[in-house]
């Protein structure tokens, strides 16, 4: 058996969408499980799982469980990728792949000196333009809006405006974020009346998201204000404009994430980030994603600020006591890798070094 672990029902139904459409001919049997649809036993024992958080459930019967597929695999904690590795397999360890545009910094250092192989794709599919990222300040909001308003209404592009919360907060400090509801209302009534509007938040039952994206994708909604729930899995070909409201608040992860759901098509796409409080380290930050499309070079960044976290713990970010060069020059940490290798196999030739190991062998994993 496979399973596909992905971080919203939104990605994992279009994963099962498409492996049913790929598989089915041959007799595959793939099941989904999210919390809105859940396999109802007994199982028909699925050759492959798709699903959400809700595969980790202790009622989830994997019989052999060979491959595990981790898809943004930043939106998951380290313990809850460890449960499908081991802990609901019976013990027995599986292949294990992880996938994500921006590593988090503790699967960055794991490449290093930890044990995880690194596939790289670093190019563009052909035709696609590079996203056009401005930080944009308080004063050209309107004509932002002026902008993003001709730009849809004089083609067949669409716009994504993306909230931190769903509903405005009531605390005192958070009074300056913008909510996706509140947002939806008053954009509708006043900034954007002869367009047609979205709204999809956490909150929207499954039905309704797959109506909203099914309008999204068929060009029934020309600008879709929504949460972070859109950071993932969302292909639209003809949405070109991305808006972050108080993108202070996102880290660079998930910035570049949500600037991926445009750019999808061989049309110039564009994102804006508006920033509510902007001192010089925040602006320092949010610019780098106007310099790099790169997810590497912004996980690097990442890196850099937040640290690499624990190599055999759970913390996915900390600083360590080891220091290191470039841990996004992935070709040099590649050599490295290999030259280490070479040398455990003729351990022999260096008495020191293997003195020292076994000094440390009951310290810490070999």
């Amino acid at each position: 058996q496979s399973a596909i672990m992905a971080p919203t029902q939104i990605l994992a139904m279009q994963h099962f969408k498409t492996l049913k459409s790929i598989l089915d001919p041959f007799g595959i049997n793939v099941a989904l499980m999210t919390s809105a649809q859940k396999t109802k036993g007994p199982y028909k024992s699925p050759d492959i799982f798709v699903g959400t958080h809700s595969l980790l459930q202790k009622g989830v019967n994997f019989k052999n469980l060979a491959l595990v597929i981790v898809d943004e695999q930043h939106r998951f904690g380290v313990a809850q990728r460890a449960l499908l590795g081991k802990e609901l397999t019976g013990g027995k360890a599986p292949h294990m792949l992880t996938m994500t545009a921006t590593p988090i910094p503790r699967t960055i250092a794991l490449t290093m000196y930890g044990d995880l192989d690194l596939s790289l794709l670093d190019e563009m599919p052909k035709e696609r333009l590079k996203v056009k990222t401005w930080v944009v300040p308080r004063r050209k909001r309107e004509a932002a809006y002026k902008w993003i308003k001709k730009q849809v209404k004089s083609t067949s592009e669409q716009a994504f405006i993306v909230c931190p919360l769903i509903e405005e907060s009531e605390k005192e400090t958070m009074k300056s974020v913008r909510a996706a509801s509140a947002e939806f209302e008053r954009l509708s009534k006043k900034v954007f009346p002869d367009l047609k509007m979205g709204l999809l938040h956490g909150k929207t039952k499954a039905q309704e998201k797959e109506k909203i994206m099914q309008e999204m994708r068929g060009g029934k909604i020309d600008i879709l204000v929504a949460t972070p729930v859109v950071e993932v899995g969302i292909d639209i070909p003809d949405a070109t404009i991305m808006m972050i409201e108080t993108a202070e608040r996102f880290g660079l992860a998930q910035l570049h994430q949500l600037r991926g759901r445009v750019g999808r098509s061989n049309k110039q796409s564009y994102c804006l980030l508006f920033a509510e409080n902007s001192p010089p380290r925040v602006l320092t930050r949010l610019r780098a994603m106007e310099r790099t499309m790169s997810g590497a070079e912004l996980a690097e960044l990442d890196l850099r600020l937040r640290g690499p976290g624990e190599v055999y713990g759970t913390m996915q970010h900390g600083f360590p006591e080891l220091n290191a060069g470039s841990f996004s020059d992935t070709a040099l940490i590649k050599k490295a890798r290999a030259a280490a290798e070479e040398m455990f196999k003729k351990l022999d030739k260096y008495p020191k070094l293997k003195k020292r190991l076994e000094e440390k062998e009951s310290i810490g994993p070999n």
